[in-house]
């Protein structure tokens, strides 16, 4: 299955759901033809501000772009994101996006808004992310559709219930007021939970969104401060020339800036390494579904924890009554194709697992399905920080499979270190150095 269509800053749909068709932007083809018709018979339009120089700056073929504070390479909500608080800071701005916003990860994956289950070192980040949940619409003018409904997640096992114990008792976990429920009282207070459940920990603040919408939101946002953005823009090489780095793309043209965020994904690591710097990632498709709309009857996003991949099953109702569906084993995707593939067994343990978690669910009409393309690092924290070994790089990328809920959070840490030189956000068990050991075992082999 496809990447999700329909995706950039103009999204065909609202949301991960089936719903009317909205009337897309023009393509970038169709504006050039207006234009050109537009100017027939008279002089070549000046290039503005932030716009391509072809005449003055073609040398030999190649069209140099105007030079900007920072470069960002990849149009998730990471790289949107962070292109909209860089301007909120006065940098200058160009995003590189080699197919169109929001059209990977970013786009396609369950929607969770959660902080609760994260690593501990997560949450400092998660924390400031959340606050710029609640600021949404007075931020970027739109709400995602953010939903802070609460986030349950539930055990099947006794001597699991002491972890999700130890959880809520830490330190890092104090702002998620987690109320840890068992036996009882679990059951009373979630009485549509089947009888396997043994207990629970509940976040009261926490919610979900639609995934569809964050990226390519947050990229208009951008634009509309100033920013930059390039979509169907593939980097064929990049470098770091004197003080400046130097990007060229597959259609000829040269973007420089004084310092380079890469939020490339599952392909992170591909540009990572040209700086001397790999990365030991992993890809997968998530497995992900939707029903039919049915009366509203979840009130709270619930997720199973549990050490048995199968029995991983995670899901939310949205104000139409659709409930979105994912878990599962994930998939491989093809990545020379950029093509995430959906299992059908997935399905079939989708309906299991959920009504094994919620015995009153009656038969539901599977209505869509799909996947995406996400990366996974070792110990299952992103890469997020300065490069170790060439000033000016920064990446931010790799974020495991849970990182929606974390790029606005992402956007504002990788804007204040970028244009201050520091954050006040723990992100040092996210540094890249981490991996130096990797990075000396593929400079020997290669």
């Amino acid at each position: 299955m496809r990447s999700q269509p329909r995706q950039g800053l103009q999204p065909g749909r609202h949301g991960s759901l089936p719903g009317a068709l909205l009337l897309a932007g023009r393509s970038r083809s169709d504006r050039c033809r207006i234009r050109r018709a537009g100017r027939a018979g008279r002089p070549p339009a000046r290039a503005g501000t932030g716009q391509t120089i072809v005449d003055d700056d073609r040398r030999g073929g190649v069209m140099k772009q105007p030079k900007v504070d920072v470069l960002i390479v990849g149009g998730g909500v990471m790289g949107a994101a962070s292109s909209f608080f860089l301007r909120q800071r006065g940098k200058s701005v160009t995003l590189l996006e080699r197919d169109v916003v929001g059209q990977y990860a970013s786009g396609v994956n369950f929607g969770n808004v959660r902080r609760q289950g994260r690593h501990l070192d997560q949450l400092d980040l998660a924390n400031r992310s959340f606050a710029l949940w609640k600021r949404l619409p007075q931020l970027i003018g739109e709400d995602l559709e953010f939903l802070p409904s609460g986030h349950m997640r539930v055990c099947y096992r006794e001597d699991e219930f002491p972890e999700l114990e130890a959880y809520a008792a830490a330190p890092e976990a104090r702002e998620l007021d987690l109320q840890v429920l068992q036996g009882k009282a679990l059951h009373e207070r979630f009485p549509f939970l089947g009888p396997d459940v043994k207990g629970g920990s509940y976040a009261p603040h926490d919610g979900h969104a639609n995934p569809r919408l964050a990226a390519p939101a947050w990229a208009r946002a951008a634009i509309r401060a100033g920013a930059r953005i390039e979509e169907r823009t593939e980097v064929l090489h990049v470098e770091k020339v004197g003080k400046e780095f130097q990007i060229t793309t597959t259609d000829g043209r040269i973007f420089t800036a004084d310092q380079l965020l890469i939020t490339a994904g599952a392909w992170g690591e591909k540009l990572s390494s040209q700086f001397g710097e790999p990365v030991p990632l992993e890809t997968f498709g998530p497995q992900m579904s939707v029903t039919e709309p049915v009366p509203y009857a979840l009130p709270t996003v619930i997720g199973v924890f549990t050490k048995i991949p199968h029995e991983v099953v995670y899901f939310r109702q949205i104000a139409r009554g659709n409930i979105v569906i994912g878990g599962g084993v994930r998939t491989r995707p093809d990545m020379a194709n950029r093509r995430a593939y959906f299992d059908p067994n997935s399905l079939i343990n989708h309906m299991q697992q959920m009504r094994r978690l919620l015995p009153g669910v009656g038969n539901l009409n599977i209505i869509r399905v799909w996947s995406g393309i996400e990366s996974y690092t070792p110990d299952s924290l992103p890469i997020m920080g300065p490069s170790g070994k060439v000033d000016g790089l920064y990446y931010a990328f790799g974020f495991c499979g849970h990182g929606f809920q974390l790029g606005p959070g992402v956007g504002d840490v990788m804007a204040e270190l970028i244009s201050t030189g520091s954050t006040s956000t723990l992100i040092s068990p996210f540094d890249i150095r981490r991996f130096a050991a990797f990075s000396e075992l593929a400079s020997k082999a290669s």
